[in-house]
């Protein structure tokens, strides 16, 4: 019975997605079949050829595309370098640990020679997002194009909008629906948990200074002790160390599947955020229903998710502008 919440949710992936796609505005499938009919086959090869040898950088691709959908809607904002002397979204510290830039500039010079000035640097973030989890075995999904670039770039919007890894429940989900998404895109869209690493000092509260009293035994009661004592012991094992990764998923961080969230049920969530979506009745039914469940049941409504976060307040039409370089807007 504890499954049941989410075979109906799979069972209304299809009506979602299509009700995600009509709120996207002027977005659709096939935008580019007429202007750069290759456009999304250069971004997979590109993908398919290079994450197999840097497996980590689909983690990176897919929070630097929920990093941009959250500051000003998809539209490769973070990408954007400071000019003038201001700070832009990748300068604040959210920010600051996201890489494959670089990555992302050689599928956009690639496009340039195919077809320039065309597609742009937002669609290539949600495309290759998408071909990268495919890659290390996640789910596929149709991502509707069409989006254009935007102009500004805001550290403090960034500071401001994105969902911090201290955040309760009560405030991940108010920052989600001000987004436009909902429990279950908050429960599913942190499923991107399961791959990827993190820096010891997102959590090292939890680990030191959690009431402000400071020492190990100041430890968040909410995370496995077992789990804390391991993490002082052999990562973070001071409480300033800032340079120390560690998986987010321990075994699994290079794997896409549901071991992120049988963690959560063991109180081995690395961030507060993480601990917090077992704090909410019915968000826990949906980690214990996912948990229990085949993969590919994760994989749909992750799937289902990832679109609609790919429509959040996007630029179509003659928003914006197609830039030709990414860190850079056209002059």
């Amino acid at each position: 019975m504890a499954a049941a919440p989410l075979v109906l949710a799979v069972l209304v992936v299809t009506a979602g997605v299509a009700a995600a796609m009509a709120e996207g505005g002027k977005l659709r499938q096939g935008y580019y079949e007429q202007s750069c009919p290759r456009a999304e086959q250069i971004v997979k090869h590109y993908v398919e050829r290079h994450i197999p040898h840097a497996p980590s950088v689909a983690a990176t691709l897919i929070r630097t595309h929920f990093h941009d959908c959250f500051v000003r809607g998809c539209d490769a904002s973070v990408l954007l370098n400071a000019t003038g002397g201001g700070e832009a979204e990748k300068d604040a510290t959210p920010n600051l640990t996201l890489r494959g830039f670089a990555f992302l500039d050689r599928v956009k010079a690639l496009l340039e020679q195919e077809c320039p000035g065309v597609v742009s640097c937002a669609d290539i973030l949600a495309l290759a997002s998408r071909d990268a989890v495919g890659v290390i075995g996640g789910p596929f999904w149709r991502v509707p194009t069409g989006r254009r670039d935007g102009r500004v770039s805001i550290k403090q919007e960034a500071l401001d909008q994105i969902p911090a890894p201290t955040m309760n429940f009560t405030d991940l989900l108010t920052s989600f629906r001000a987004k436009g998404l909902d429990l279950a895109d908050l429960v599913w869209l942190s499923g991107a948990h399961t791959i990827g690493i993190s820096h010891c000092n997102s959590f090292t509260e939890r680990l030191y200074n959690f009431t402000g009293r400071g020492g190990p035994g100041d430890a968040d009661p909410s995370l496995d002790a077992e789990y804390a004592a391991n993490l002082r012991r052999t990562k973070c094992t001071t409480p300033t160390d800032n340079t120390t990764i560690v998986e987010m998923d321990p075994g699994s961080f290079l794997t896409f599947d549901t071991s992120y969230y049988r963690g959560l049920l063991k109180r081995r969530g690395l961030f507060q955020s993480d601990a917090a979506l077992i704090t909410d009745a019915a968000a826990r039914a949906d980690v214990e229903s996912v948990a229990k469940g085949p993969s590919e049941v994760f994989f749909q409504v992750f799937a289902r998710s990832m679109v609609r976060m790919g429509m959040i307040e996007v630029k179509t039409g003659g928003e914006g502008e197609i830039r030709r370089h990414c860190a850079i807007v056209n002059s």
